[in-house]
C-alpha cells in the first residue's frame, strides 16, 4: 500500500525515539536467533531499517522543499539520534558475523541475495566495524559532525538565496527578457513598475541570459558565484574530518575510501578517464569561445557568457530559444512525458488525488505495470524556501517483506521551473531535459521488481553508474519522434513545426565541448580535493590550477564556486561527481543503439526494461550493460553524441 504524506514536525523527535527504541529491541532479538537464515534474519533486518527510512525521508524532504526555521531545527534534532543508531548498527560485530555466517553457510542463495550480502559485509567494514572501541567512538563523532556540517553548508546557501534580490527600474534593462519571465519579475510600487530578480534558478537565468545591462548581469552573476561565503570554514572542517575518517579505516585519503564502493577501480583510473575526455574536448571548447568573441568582436567574460551564447544562437544559428517556450508549457510537457513513458514501456499512468501533500502545486501520478503499481509526487515550480536544483528522492521501495507483504514504491521529483503564478509556466528546452533526467531516476526506482529492499530500485546501485538511467531517458528530449508528441503550443494547440524541431536537434551540441569541460573541471576538482588534505587558501589554489589547465573561459577571481558546490559538500557526490560522465558513456552508447535505424527500437527498450529498470541494484551495472548489448560500453559514443568528434 502507499503511505500518506503526513509529517508532524512537532512530534518528530519523540516518534523517532520510539521507532529507534523498538528497532534496537528487534535487532537484539535478531542477534539471539540460533539458526539464522536469509529469511529469518536478512529479510527481517531489512524491514527494521526500512521503517526508519520511510519515517525520516519525508522530514528531510520537507526541509528541502518547504524550508523553515522549524524544519531546520527538527532536522538538526534528529541527526544525532539517527547518527548514533546508524553507528551502533553498522559497527556491530554480532551483526557482521551473522551476515558472514549466512553468506558462507547458506545453500541455494540467488545471485541477487549474494550481492546483497556482499554489499552489506562491505558496508560494515567501511563503517568501522573492525576498529577498536576508542576509534569507533571517534568514528561516531566524525560521522555526526559531517552530517551536521553538510546540513549547515546547504542551509547557508539557501539563506543567502532567500536574502538577495536585484530590483530593476529601467525597462530598457529588461526589455529583451521573455514575457512570461518578465511577468513573474514584475511588481508595483505605487504607480511605478519595477522588476525583481533573485538567485532562484528561473529568475537568475532569465536575467543572466536576456538582461541587456552588462553591469546588472555581472552584479547578479557575482552574487550567484559567491554564494556560501560562510562555507569556507565548513569546507576546511569537512575535508579535515574526511581525511581523519579515511585514515581510521586504513585508507590513504577519502577518494580511495569513496571509490571502494564504486565501480571505478581507483582514482588514477578515474583521473585518466577525465583527462582523456579533456584532451578530446579542450581545443574544440576554446574554439567555441573564440567563435563567440570573433562574432561579437569583444572579449567574453563569464558573466556575459549566457547572454552572448543566446545572442549567437539567435543571430548566427537562427535559433531563438524564446520561440520554443510556448510549446513547452509545464503541464503539457508533463502529460506528454507520461504518454511517452506509457508508449515506450507499454504501461499505464494516471493522475490521482492524494489525501495529503506538502504543497498545493504537488501533482501525483500512479504507474501500473502488469498490476505492479508505483507512485510519483511532482513538485516542479520554484518558490521561496525551496532548495535550488532538481532531484529525485526515493521514499517507499518496492519489495516483499518478511511476512510476504508487497510494499509499493513511491518517489518525489523536485525541480525549480518558472512559477505559473495563476498563469502558465513556460519551460526552456533545458528544463524539459531536466524533467526527463529526473524521471529517468524515478522510473529506475519505481519499476524495480526486486524482492529485497536493500537492492531494489536505486538501492544497491553503485554511485558512479546511478546516472545511467537518468541520462538515457533525457536523450529522448531531443528525439524528433518524441518531441512531436508533446511539444504543442499552449494557446493555439499547434505542434512544434518540423523545421524548429530540426533546428533544435541540429544545434543541440552548440557549446557542448565548453559544457563538457565545465563538468570535467568540477569532476577533477572533486577527485583531487579528496585525494590529499587541502585547507584554507589551498582549496582555491587547487581550483585555480585546474581552471588554468583546462577551462576555456577563466572566471573572475571572485568566483568561489566551491563554497556552494553542494553535490560534494552537502550531498552524496564526494569523490563521485565524475559519475555524470562515467555513466554517460553507458547512456550515450545505449541510446545510439536504440535509435540507430531511425526509429526507437522497442526490442532493445524491452531489454533495458528487463535488465536495468526491473533489476534495480540486484546486479552489477557493468554486467547488466553487457547483457543488453553483448559488449562493454564505448567512450566514442559519448564523444560522437556530444558532437566532440
Amino acid at each position: 500500500m502507499f503511505l500518506d504524506f503526513d509529517v508532524d514536525l512537532d512530534k518528530a523527535k519523540s516518534n523517532l525515539e520510539i521507532i529507534l527504541q523498538k528497532s534496537r529491541a528487534d535487532i537484539e532479538k535478531l542477534i539471539s536467533i540460533e539458526n539464522k537464515t536469509y529469511n529469518n534474519f536478512v529479510k527481517v533486518f531489512q524491514d527494521i531499517s526500512y521503517k526508519i527510512d520511510i519515517f525520516f525521508t519525508p522530514i528531510a524532504h520537507i526541509d528541502s522543499v518547504l524550508n523553515s526555521e522549524k524544519s531546520s531545527k527538527v532536522y538538526e534534532e534528529l541527526l544525532p539520534l539517527l547518527s548514533q543508531y546508524s553507528n551502533e548498527i553498522s559497527q556491530s560485530r554480532p551483526l557482521l558475523d551473522s551476515f558472514k555466517h549466512i553468506r558462507s553457510s547458506s545453500k541455494n542463495l540467488t545471485d541477487s541475495q549474494i550481492k546483497l550480502l556482499d554489499d552489506e559485509i562491505k558496508n560494515f567494514e567501511l563503517n568501522g566495524v573492525g576498529l577498536n572501541q576508542k576509534d569507533k567512538n571517534r568514528y561516531k563523532e566524525i560521522s555526526l559532525k559531517l552530517k551536521q556540517l553538510s546540513k549547515q553548508f546547504s542551509q547557508n546557501v539557501l539563506e543567502e538565496i532567500k536574502d538577495y534580490s536585484l530590483v530593476v527600474e529601467n525597462f530598457n534593462d529588461v526589455k529583451n527578457i521573455p514575457q512570461s519571465d518578465l511577468d513573474n519579475a514584475k511588481f508595483k510600487v505605487g504607480d511605478k513598475t519595477k522588476y525583481k530578480f533573485t538567485l532562484q534558478t528561473p529568475s537568475y537565468l532569465s536575467y543572466i541570459t536576456y538582461g541587456s545591462n552588462p553591469l546588472l548581469r555581472e552584479e547578479l552573476y557575482k552574487r550567484y558565484v559567491t554564494l556560501g561565503k560562510n562555507n569556507e570554514k565548513i569546507i576546511d572542517d569537512i575535508l579535515l574530518l574526511k581525511e581523519e575518517i579515511s585514515k581510521l579505516l586504513g585508507f590513504d585519503n577519502y577518494a580511495d575510501l569513496s571509490l571502494e564502493s564504486k565501480s571505478a577501480e581507483s582514482k588514477e583510473i578515474v583521473l585518466d578517464f577525465l583527462d582523456k575526455l579533456s584532451n578530446k574536448a579542450k581545443d574544440r571548447a576554446k574554439q567555441e569561445i573564440l567563435n563567440l568573441e570573433e562574432f561579437f568582436e569583444c572579449k567574453i567574460e563569464s558573466f556575459d557568457f549566457a547572454y552572448y551564447k543566446e545572442k549567437y544562437q539567435q543571430e548566427k544559428l537562427k535559433l531563438d530559444s524564446t520561440q520554443y517556450r510556448p510549446y513547452f508549457e509545464k503541464n503539457r510537457v508533463v502529460d506528454g512525458l507520461m504518454n511517452f513513458l506509457e508508449d515506450l514501456f507499454n504501461i499505464s499512468i494516471k493522475k490521482v488525488k492524494s489525501k495529503k501533500t506538502w504543497h498545493k502545486d504537488v501533482v501525483v501520478y500512479e504507474f501500473n505495470i502488469n498490476n505492479h503499481t508505483s507512485r510519483v509526487y511532482l513538485d516542479l515550480e520554484a518558490r521561496e524556501n525551496k532548495r535550488n536544483g532538481a532531484w529525485m528522492n526515493n521514499w517507499q521501495t518496492y519489495h516483499i517483506d518478511n511476512k510476504n507483504n508487497i510494499e509499493m514504491a513511491s518517489a518525489f521529483v523536485v525541480c525549480n521551473f518558472p512559477a505559473s503564478n495563476n498563469s502558465v509556466s513556460l519551460l526552456r528546452h533545458d528544463d524539459v531535459v531536466t524533467l526527463f533526467h529526473e524521471m529517468g531516476h524515478t522510473i529506475h526506482h519505481l519499476f524495480s521488481q526486486c524482492e529485497d529492499e536493500f537492492i531494489s530500485g536505486v538501492n544497491g546501485v553503485c554511485w558512479d553508474v546511478i546516472e545511467f538511467p537518468s541520462q538515457f531517458l533525457e536523450k529522448f528530449a531531443f528525439n524528433k519522434e518524441v518531441l512531436q508528441k508533446f511539444a504543442i503550443h499552449y494557446k493555439d494547440g499547434n505542434v512544434l513545426p518540423t523545421d524548429m524541431i530540426d533546428k533544435l536537434i541540429e544545434t543541440k551540441n552548440f557549446m557542448s565541448a565548453y559544457d563538457t569541460m565545465r563538468q570535467l573541471e568540477f569532476a577533477i576538482f572533486d577527485v583531487k580535493i579528496h585525494s590529499k588534505l587541502y585547507q584554507k587558501e589551498e582549496v582555491q589554489h587547487l581550483l585555480d590550477e585546474i581552471r588554468c589547465k583546462i577551462s576555456p573561459l577563466i572566471p573572475p577571481s571572485y568566483n568561489k564556486f566551491q563554497n556552494n558546490f553542494s553535490h560534494i559538500f552537502a550531498g552524496g557526490y564526494a569523490s563521485g561527481y565524475y559519475s555524470y560522465k562515467w555513466a554517460e558513456v553507458m547512456s550515450a552508447d545505449l541510446y545510439l543503439e536504440v535509435v540507430k535505424n531511425g526509429h526507437i527500437d522497442k526490442d532493445l527498450i524491452k531489454k533495458y526494461f528487463d535488465f536495468v529498470l526491473k533489476k534495480g541494484g540486484s546486479m552489477d551495472m557493468n554486467i547488466i550493460f553487457k547483457n543488453i548489448l553483448d559488449r562493454d560500453p564505448n567512450i566514442d559514443s559519448l564523444l560522437h553524441l556530444s558532437g566532440i568528434v
